[in-house]
């Protein structure tokens, strides 16, 4: 507490903060926060009293009264730090990222030195895929921190944001070395092992994370993807089913571990075959996320008819003119969960080519190229906007793969921005990666999607952007150049591998390699959360897996619907 006797204050103030001070230091805020309340009522304008019933708010997990107290205290003194630090602990545990970076940030200018805000700001704008921004954040979080906790993992996610994963590596493995008992040092290692298919170790990382840290329970999130869960994991008390039914009742347990947790579950109870209690899981995780995000299905379909009457015939004839001949990028696109992973895995198996990940550049320049109202027809600025947004992009891919002939891009959601990524690149290869929509769907629901993405994860809000999806994507394929815009069947695929693979290769302009025919060898890191299926050959075996779920498929059940007016379809083909 930041104020337990003051003795300018008013007598009452000091008795009840004497209070408060008496039941923090025996570890009860929940009962501080009455005395502490009473105390604000009595000095409104009293920052530090704010800033301590904030905090106390904080620790038992009333947030909307942290941020409200908090808010007051800032606003009383607009140069007290840690109260703008402590907002942004609030504002992110709330699901408010934007919110919580701006306060980290005033709480940085003016206090340089709160390593923990400029790491976890870091955290943050790295989710929002501002990539050099969260390097620059990390990098302040080394340099301000040293050799303390926050400072050693600055240093690690500063070089894990770079690619830099062995130097990253050996940075959390002496982190361990000098404290053990650091859990989020456990999880960052966890992570990076399974994204190299080091499965084994991953998980010990991960059951350590939480055994240190019991509020880390979302990490059973990542632990039960390093494989599939079997009986033997579900039997007895010390199973891992019976100790994640165990964490989801802890108290305290936030709501962001709260839903990774319920996905867990959900795939623990889909590999053991329980296929309505997954679904159970699966719809609660559905529920904990709209709690914190609302998506305007009708506002989504409103840009989508935006994009479709500006990218006209006409303007895409345009590409020639506007745009550069540099064939480097290959942007696999698609819905989450389509197979956009496999296909880069294939790709950048080839010697020739790289992979990048998923990049949010044309996101962010797609979003500008709205407000510019596009570069269609006789806009002026339509040409220097899109030399300088291939210029921007070729600088990004060369950071990552200088001499690559190809780098791809696996951003699920640039199927947005076909239209402007032709205009900009007229040689790139685009690949739209396409799984049935009942499928697709339904992995979407069993799968945890940070809370920044507008994206909805179920209901009809989920079938409502398929279609809109849909309606697009089927504009781009009325459009684009058929030699520019391929697409590949995820049914297809697996079905038989080495046909569609050529054609891919083939549509990249590269020479056949048979490497791309086992891209469960390729060994660069893989960040998605297929890091498991990516490392096993080609399967079949999440094909029609909707069927497995078909009597609790609730409002998705209208996507079955639409697969079989998809193989209608394909029969006429």
């Amino acid at each position: 507490m930041s104020q337990s006797a003051n003795p300018a204050a008013p007598p009452q103030v000091a008795t009840l903060l004497a209070l408060a001070t008496q039941f923090l230091e025996a570890g009860r805020p929940a009962d501080a926060i009455v005395p502490l309340r009473d105390a604000a009522l009595l000095q409104p304008s009293n920052a530090i009293i704010q800033h301590d019933l904030g905090l106390a708010c904080l620790e038992v997990g009333r947030v909307p009264d942290a941020i409200a107290a908090l808010q007051r205290a800032v606003a009383s003194d607009p140069c007290y730090a840690d109260a703008h630090f402590r907002l942004g602990i609030a504002s992110e545990k709330l699901g408010d990222i934007r919110g919580a970076i701006t306060a980290y940030d005033r709480a940085t200018a003016l206090l340089p030195s709160l390593t923990e805000a400029w790491f976890r700001s870091g955290a943050l704008v790295h989710t929002l895929g501002h990539r050099d921004e969260a390097i620059v954040r990390f990098r302040r979080a080394s340099a301000t921190g040293g050799n303390t906790s926050f400072g050693r993992l600055g240093k690690a996610r500063a070089l894990l944001t770079e690619d830099r994963d062995q130097e990253a590596e050996l940075v959390l493995r002496k982190t361990l070395a000098r404290d053990p008992g650091n859990a989020m040092a456990h999880d960052l290692l966890g992570n990076l092992l399974s994204e190299f298919g080091r499965f084994d170790e991953a998980r010990e990382c991960f059951e350590r994370a939480i055994a240190i840290a019991p509020l880390l329970a979302g990490s059973y999130y990542d632990l039960v993807r390093c494989r599939r869960v079997t009986n033997e994991d579900a039997s007895g008390d010390d199973g891992l089913v019976h100790k994640m039914e165990t964490a989801l009742a802890a108290p305290g347990l936030e709501a962001a571990q709260r839903l990774r947790l319920h996905l867990a579950m959900g795939k623990a109870a889909d590999d053991l075959g329980d296929y309505a209690l997954a679904m159970q899981h699966f719809d609660t995780a559905d529920a904990v996320r709209r709690e914190s995000l609302v998506f305007d299905s009708a506002q989504f379909s409103v840009e989508v008819d935006r994009l479709i009457s500006r990218c006209t015939p006409e303007l895409m004839a345009r590409a020639s003119e506007l745009g550069t001949e540099d064939a480097t990028p290959v942007l696999i696109l698609g819905m989450p969960r389509s197979g956009t992973t496999l296909v880069e895995q294939i790709v950048s198996g080839h010697p020739q080519a790289e992979g990048s990940g998923e990049l949010n550049f044309w996101n962010e320049r797609g979003a500008e190229w709205h407000r510019l109202g596009g570069a269609g027809g006789g806009n002026e600025n339509a040409k220097p906007f899109l030399a300088k947004a291939a210029a921007d992009y070729l600088r990004v891919l060369r950071s990552i793969a200088p001499k690559a002939a190809r780098v791809t891009d696996k951003m699920p959601f640039n199927f947005l921005w076909a239209g402007l990524i032709h205009l900009a690149f007229r040689r790139a290869t685009i690949i739209h990666c396409r799984r049935a929509a009942v499928d697709t769907a339904l992995s979407i629901h069993q799968t945890h999607f940070h809370p920044s993405l507008a994206f909805p994860t179920g209901g009809a809000e989920l079938v409502e952007y398929f279609r809109s999806y849909q309606r697009l994507t089927g504009h781009w394929r009325s459009v684009l150049p058929a030699d520019r815009f391929l697409e590949v069947d995820y049914e297809e695929l697996t079905r038989e591998p080495e046909p569609v693979i050529r054609q891919i290769i083939a549509a990249c302009g590269l020479p056949w390699h048979d490497a791309c025919l086992r891209p469960e060898s390729n060994l660069r890191a893989v960040k998605t959360p297929s890091k498991w299926q990516t490392r096993q050959p080609i399967y079949r075996s999440s094909v029609a897996r909707w069927r497995r779920y078909e009597p609790w498929l609730g409002l998705l059940r209208a996507l079955v619907d639409q697969l079989e007016v998809d193989q209608l379809e394909d029969d006429r083909r």
